[in-house]
């Protein structure tokens, strides 16, 4: 089942529209969970089928334990960061948001098997890979542990992160950022190609 973010009646001339492909599973799925905690993930990639993968991330993510997919951004098509232009596929990017019960270590372990169940490569920073899992946010939580920085230490210079982000959530906080919005209207979202003929699900 589906929602609103905003809640209320869509013929509600005070609720912004919702992008068509945004989705988010209702409150009521909360009950399966115990104090959760709210978290931001980035996916992205530029390998293979991409937005097969992408899906297969999400689709792995609703199945840990402790953990439900609450809202699944539209997607983007970007060119890779920080290579020269044309030297890799570009990449199909989404934001999803979480409850889960998890703390951020063990979402990041979850996370990273992920990654390695779709054979994620890491013989170089930049390098291509089928799928990149990232932890945006959790909570609030400020932290420099170099193992899991949060929020993520680059997030707040990312277009691709932010873009999708500010669908699912347009008043969303990047914690010691400030918002989302205000953020990219410093970074504006050229290289951010939405992506209207593709669309993930959310697991039901």
């Amino acid at each position: 089942m589906t929602a609103s973010l905003y809640g209320g009646s869509q013929s509600d001339p005070t609720v912004q529209p919702v992008p068509a492909s945004v989705t988010e599973q209702v409150d009521a799925a909360d009950v399966t969970l115990s104090n959760p905690k709210r978290a931001v993930l980035s996916l992205g990639s530029n390998l293979g089928n991409r937005l097969e993968t992408l899906q297969g991330a999400i689709d792995a993510l609703e199945d840990t334990p402790g953990l439900r997919v609450k809202a699944v951004s539209p997607v983007y098509e970007t060119e890779p960061w920080g290579v020269a232009p044309g030297s890799q596929p570009s990449y199909f990017n989404a934001v999803v948001v979480v409850k889960t019960t998890l703390p951020p270590s063990s979402l990041l372990e979850r996370g990273q098997a992920i990654e390695e169940a779709f054979d994620r490569v890491r013989d170089e920073r930049w390098g291509p890979r089928t799928i990149d899992v990232d932890i945006v946010a959790y909570a609030d939580v400020l932290s420099d542990d170099p193992v899991l920085t949060l929020p993520h230490p680059r997030a707040h210079e990312r277009a691709f992160v932010l873009v999708p982000w500010h669908d699912v959530e347009p008043e969303a906080q990047l914690p010691g950022r400030g918002a989302v919005a205000e953020l990219l209207v410093g970074l504006g979202n050229e290289g951010v190609l939405s992506r209207p003929d593709l669309e993930l699900r959310l697991p039901e």
